[in-house]
């Protein structure tokens, strides 16, 4: 039988406005297992963890360490009480080396004096004790995502915590880099570690949990043996319906040039070519995928394209038009729509209402005026279709978007985009960190783009999307397109990852096929 370590009785967050995060939920985590919670956007889950991590403080209920009654007043006090927690977003200082990292607030010293070989010295031993290897003296500037993700673990197991929550930990990772993390979390476990494991990816919960608690509408709809679910249960679980993962795409004959790349090359404020010669070719009612590590220049081909970086080498044409040189604002009134990669930095205005920024895209238009002045009614009109169209769950379309969870902002953003009626529709970590009820929604809504005969520019870190959505796929590391599979029904997630990491490379010939006009 194993012995309870964490325990929560009906914890209650309502905020300010009478918004409830979480309503009486109870959850119950044994030593050395590997707990799953789940749940939707605005489940309630992120509430519970920082609850539980003492970033806020619960309205009502109690938090019980080994039977006994807590009280956090801060991520200190929980982190005294032996809980850890790795945040989706890595809180890392890019400037400083991984030792430094790994101790900062917990400084090594001699006289008020850094000993940066004893901090060296402490990060390699930690490391090699949990099998967690890291390059002590290196910038974490300069280390790989998955060396970031290990470095989080250690900074948590440096401070003492025997419970690690971790929070969507896999979502910039590749397979390769996936099974690592498991096999390590897998040891942690088997030596008394408890893990509270965040994710949307259903398959990596099935493969590694022992036990998932299901969140919905900030409730605990129960907890239960990973063993004895299904996937298709589990969803169902979540969101209260069947949800349909699978994707089955239609044969498409794909048309004219829509967007031509060729030499496009980028340096960054570094002196770093992080776009490196990359040519390729997104034809009419074709999904080109762009798989890669994060960080590879995926981020800045991208915003090349939509015109975010001006200072570039080489051409982009837009239906044989060059737009190298044009501004944003050319290039979407030439057509084309872009959902980016982080919704509240660059997706939304996130203390403006939803209609604002539904209507972000279009506001200069004739179609909501009258007599030259903006139109109230027909705003309210614009949105409301496209709240209906895209199941936005709200209030009111005058409530702040940041308001909404995640998935459903996200939902706006994509019906803004795709409303625009686009030539090049670019679809930048389309499904990020929202939930399979919104995940089956959003690559359903591609696919109808994608019948309309748009052209499609899909960049995701989620490689089993990239496949199931994308006609052909190219690959990037280090600024460059190592790999080009034309047919993307002929490759794996396996392989793709040997690519990633640049185990493997195509020859110039085949790269060279991404582009043809």
């Amino acid at each position: 039988m194993k012995k309870e370590i964490l325990k929560a009785t009906e914890l209650t967050k309502v905020y300010p406005g009478g918004v409830v995060a979480n309503n009486g939920v109870n959850l119950s985590i044994n030593e050395g297992e590997i707990h799953a919670l789940i749940g939707e956007n605005g489940a309630g889950k992120s509430t519970l963890m920082k609850m539980l991590f003492g970033m806020i403080s619960p309205t009502s209920g109690d938090i019980f360490i080994h039977g006994e009654k807590v009280s956090f007043g801060s991520s200190n006090d929980a982190i005294q009480k032996g809980i850890g927690m790795v945040h989706q977003h890595f809180m890392l200082v890019p400037s400083l080396t991984v030792a430094e990292n790994l101790i900062l607030g917990h400084e090594i010293q001699n006289y008020g004096f850094l000993k940066r070989e004893e901090a060296f010295r402490v990060t390699e031993e930690i490391s090699k004790k949990y099998n967690l290897k890291v390059d002590s003296k290196a910038k974490v500037r300069d280390i790989s995502l998955a060396m970031k993700q290990k470095l989080e673990i250690l900074k948590a197991l440096y401070r003492g915590a025997k419970i690690l929550i971790l929070d969507e930990p896999t979502a910039v990772l590749t397979p390769q880099e996936t099974d690592e993390l498991f096999e390590q979390l897998k040891l942690l476990r088997e030596n008394g570690y408890t893990i509270i494991f965040i994710s949307h990816k259903l398959h990596e919960v099935k493969e590694l949990c022992n036990r998932l608690t299901v969140l919905r509408d900030g409730k605990t709809m129960g907890t239960y043996s990973v063993s004895e679910l299904s996937e298709q249960e589990i969803s169902r679980l979540m969101v209260g319906r069947d949800v349909d993962l699978n994707i089955e795409k239609t044969e498409s004959d794909f048309k004219d040039v829509v967007l031509s790349v060729k030499n496009l090359k980028h340096t960054n404020s570094f002196n770093k070519k992080v776009v490196n010669n990359v040519s390729f070719t997104v034809r009419q009612g074709q999904i080109l995928g762009i798989a890669g590590i994060e960080g590879n220049g995926q981020s800045e081909l991208v915003s090349s394209i939509v015109g975010g970086i001006q200072n570039v080498e080489g051409q982009i044409k837009l239906e044989g038009k060059d737009i190298t040189k044009l501004s944003i604002l050319n290039r979407q009134e030439m057509g084309i729509s872009h959902v980016s990669e982080d919704r509240m930095v660059y997706g939304s205005a996130p203390k403006l209402s939803i209609e604002d920024n539904a209507i972000s895209k279009i506001y200069a238009s004739k179609e909501l005026k009258s007599k030259g002045l903006m139109d109230l009614k027909k705003i309210k009109e614009f949105t409301s279709n496209l709240v209906s169209e895209f199941k936005v769950k709200h209030d009111t379309t005058k409530q702040a978007i940041k308001d909404l969870s995640g998935g459903n902002i996200q939902k706006v953003i994509v019906g803004r985009e795709f409303l625009y009626d686009p030539k090049l529709l670019i679809v930048n970590q389309p499904t990020r960190g929202i939930d399979v009820g919104a995940i089956e929604f959003i690559r359903h809504k591609i696919l109808d783009m994608r019948e309309a005969k748009k052209a499609i520019l899909l960049i995701s870190a989620d490689l089993g999307e990239v496949l199931s959505l994308s006609d052909s796929i190219i690959v990037m590391s280090e600024g460059k397109i190592v790999g080009y599979i034309e047919d993307a029904s002929k490759v794996t997630e396996e392989e793709l990852g040997l690519y990633m990491l640049g185990i493997k490379e195509d020859s110039k010939e085949v790269i060279g096929g991404a582009y043809y006009e």
